[in-house]
């Protein structure tokens, strides 16, 4: 091959892999759930951090469907191959098999209760003991293998229960049915700043006790492996790596959390 034509088949072969990068060959379904400065919900209109990165892939040629359902269901539909992407995440070895995961930032689930001058809880085996201590948390959470091991445990007991989102959760606990949850705090935090008039006084009661059993674990997005293509996920992937390199989800927890609620809960990637 002479050199003008090696040229052109290297120019044509560079353009095909900016094609194949440019955007998504087909609108991207996104389900989300209202998970505090993440993902907000409100009469049909999303913001957050994840809100705002979707939006901005419409920039790159991906324009996302976002549907608000509620978190078990988001679990539901990726790991059946009836959604594009499932966010926010934790990663876990079931949803690696669904999924290629783009880590956003880190964060660890914490007992939160509502004040009281009970002593302090040092560890998962003070909790265990503790059964007069009833355990509320959301169907469809899933912070690693260490936090199912104690949830299994707490089910053993009779002493937990699974509600459908993060306001229901609180409001068993402001009603006094359940003593704590386990969850991260920034969740409860921000559904306390944003709906008072549904959790009054609930911000000003938080408290938050992290456990050594509950270690660090990423947080970001997952993109189907079954529903999209080898093309669209490179397109999705690059969009999020992205992201995640801006700090753009790390800024948007720093914008909406007191610096105390992130301390303990959040951290670069």
């Amino acid at each position: 091959m002479s050199a003008p034509l090696r040229i052109l088949a290297a120019a044509a072969t560079l353009l095909a892999a900016q094609g194949a990068w440019a955007g998504c060959s087909r609108e991207i379904i996104a389900p989300l759930s209202p998970t505090g400065a993440t993902v907000r919900v409100k009469d049909g209109v999303f913001t957050g951090a994840y809100p705002d990165i979707l939006r901005g892939a419409a920039k790159a040629g991906c324009d996302i469907a976002m549907q608000a359902v509620p978190r078990a269901r988001l679990e539901w539909l990726f790991e059946n191959g009836q959604s594009d992407l499932l966010m926010p995440a934790s990663r876990t070895p079931a949803r690696d098999r669904a999924g290629i995961f783009v880590p956003m930032i880190s964060n660890r689930p914490t007992v939160i209760s509502l004040g009281g001058s009970r002593p302090p809880l040092a560890n998962a085996a003070e909790l265990l003991a503790r059964q007069e201590l009833r355990v509320v948390v959301v169907r469809g959470y899933n912070y690693g293998e260490a936090y199912e091991q104690l949830l299994q445990a707490l089910e053993k007991q009779g002493r937990l229960y699974r509600e459908v989102d993060a306001m229901a959760v609180a409001r068993l606990m402001q009603a006094g049915a359940a003593e704590l949850t386990i969850m991260s705090p920034t969740i409860i935090s921000a559904l306390a700043h944003a709906f008072p008039d549904r959790v009054p006084g609930l911000a000003a009661r938080l408290r938050i006790e992290p456990l050594p059993e509950l270690p660090w674990v990423q947080d970001g997005v997952y993109i189907s492996r079954l529903a999209l293509g080898p093309e669209d996920r490179a397109a999705l992937r690059d969009i999020f790596e992205k992201a995640a390199r801006s700090e753009t989800v790390l800024e948007a927890y720093r914008r909406y959390h007191p610096a105390e609620v992130l301390k303990e809960s959040i951290r670069p990637r």
